[in-house]
């Protein structure tokens, strides 16, 4: 049984937080240089996105490695919130796929990341009701059986439900947000309905926690009633924001639209901008055969 007076800033995560928290300051790093390599070479990226992405990373680091404030569920909230919800989200925001399209150079890497993110299988995994049920049905597996006990007693489950954590959030958030290029882009509608239909999960589960705390656990009700309300309105808060990204991307698309005086359609083109080489941008064979023809007069 979990303990009321368990280590309250203890994250839980034992190898898996340092290795994560590695790979992200790294990932973040290589990041930065990329932005700047592709500022030099003279196209442009916003910086925001840099800030998003560092940011994204150092609550990683923090949530697996620090010591989160409050009691032992409490902290264990905040870890969940900053790992499942508010890092992926600064993550996504960034656009990591559409920046490593533009900077790779020409070869098996660059062609293996289009590859992937346009097979059958990664198609399917971005189905949004599928990544909710991932992400959502994995926080109440965790919260409404013995597993979070169980985790306590055995740190390599405890490594396999935080690594289950970290990457279903990143799915639910790149599925939602649908900003890099992939296969298929889903509409709009199923994207809000299951958003909303996730955030309403999300909320019955912070309020059966406000009463009744995790099978196996011995938290003291202040405790209990304090995490709830942070995981309730915690998640609220992301879900605002993945709100607002979507309410963005449609608005763009649907000005996009007008300008040009054609319907306005949810989907954005594979990609918002040119995958350049160099200075050049890359162009389908049947735009360099236009290219080649004379301009008619």
């Amino acid at each position: 049984m979990i303990l009321a007076h368990a280590h309250p800033g203890h994250s839980g995560s034992g190898v898996f937080g340092p290795v994560i928290t590695t790979a992200a300051l790294l990932s973040a790093l290589a990041y930065l240089l990329s932005a700047a390599r592709l500022r030099r070479r003279g196209d442009a990226w916003p910086r925001h996105r840099d800030a998003s992405f560092t940011a994204g990373s150092a609550a990683l680091a923090v949530a697996l490695t620090g010591t989160l404030p409050g009691e032992p569920f409490t902290s264990h909230v905040a870890q969940h919130l900053t790992v499942a919800m508010a890092a992926p989200l600064l993550l996504i925001l960034a656009r990591p796929l559409a920046l490593a399209l533009r900077t790779l150079p020409p070869g098996p890497a660059r062609r293996a990341l289009p590859a992937a993110a346009h097979s059958r299988p990664v198609t399917w995994l971005l189905f949004p009701p599928l990544a909710a049920v991932l992400d959502i049905g994995g926080l109440w597996l965790l919260h409404r059986t013995d597993l979070l006990a169980t985790t306590h007693h055995q740190p390599l489950l405890g490594t396999v439900v935080h690594a289950h954590v970290l990457a279903a959030g990143l799915l639910f958030t790149f599925t939602i947000c649908q900003l890099d290029p992939v296969r298929r882009r889903w509409s709009l509608a199923l994207r809000g309905t299951t958003l909303l239909a996730a955030g309403s999960a999300h909320a019955v589960l912070a309020k059966t926690l406000y009463t009744t705390p995790p099978p196996g656990t011995a938290f003291t009700t202040g405790d209990l009633h304090t995490a709830s309300q942070l995981m309730y309105y915690g998640g609220d808060l992301v879900d605002l924001a993945l709100a607002g990204v979507l309410a963005a991307r449609w608005y763009a698309t649907t000005g996009r639209a007008h300008r040009r005086g054609s319907p306005a359609r949810d989907a954005e083109p594979i990609t918002s901008s040119p995958v350049t080489v160099g200075r050049r941008p890359l162009r389908s064979g049947r735009e360099r055969g236009r290219a080649k023809r004379p301009s008619e007069g």
